[in-house]
Order: C-alpha cells, then structure tokens, then sequence
C-alpha cells in the first residue's frame, strides 16, 4: 500500500483500511449522508446490499485532508475495498452501473 501522506493520520488511515474489508470516506453518516456526492455512493452501497464501513470525514479535518494525500485523490468521497482505492462517486456509480463492482466485490468474497 503506498501513501504520500507520512504520520499519524497516514497510520491511523492504514489501520481503519486494515480493520474494514470495504470502507468509505464520506460527508456524514450512511443514515444522513451530508453531500450529494457521499449520497449517492451510499445509494450505490445500500443497492450492492454489502456490509460497510463509514468514516465521516467532516468530523475530523486531519482525516479529512489526510485521506486526500493518502490515496492522491482531491474529493471526497472514496471507497476502498480490502484497503484498495476504489475510486470517488463517479468512478463508483460508473462501476456500479457496468456491473464491473459487484464483480470486483464477488472476486474478494464480499458480495
């Protein structure tokens, strides 16, 4: 796993994407998600019927800023599963819609 962003919330990071097979950075909460953006990866998620995990980003800035330097990738959200980035919300919906995330999910025994 490489990361440009060195520290604590580097390590922090890795060990939540450690922790949780699919995991989502996200405005919010799943219950009330707090963009639109968020919104619809969690659309996305909830049609999947997977199991995830949820970090709202605007609850801590140090993960907020940090997760952007750790996966090079300015927006928010993002996905990752089984600590790889997945992408943000239309890489996401464009996955979803191709059928190409629910194939990713089956292949690592998520879905």
């Amino acid at each position: 796993m490489t990361t440009s962003a060195p520290g604590p919330v580097a390590e922090h990071i890795g060990e939540l994407l450690a922790t949780h097979d699919i995991l989502l950075f996200m405005k919010g909460v799943p219950a009330a998600p707090q963009c639109g953006f968020s919104q619809a990866v969690v659309q996305v998620m909830s049609q999947l019927g997977v199991r995830y995990a949820a970090v709202n980003v605007l609850a801590d800035d140090a993960i907020r800023e940090g997760i952007k330097a750790y996966s090079n990738w300015p927006t928010i959200p993002q996905l990752y599963i089984k600590g790889e980035f997945i992408g943000g919300c239309d890489i996401v919906r464009e996955l979803f819609a191709s059928g190409e995330l629910r194939q990713l999910l089956a292949q690592k025994g998520l879905g």
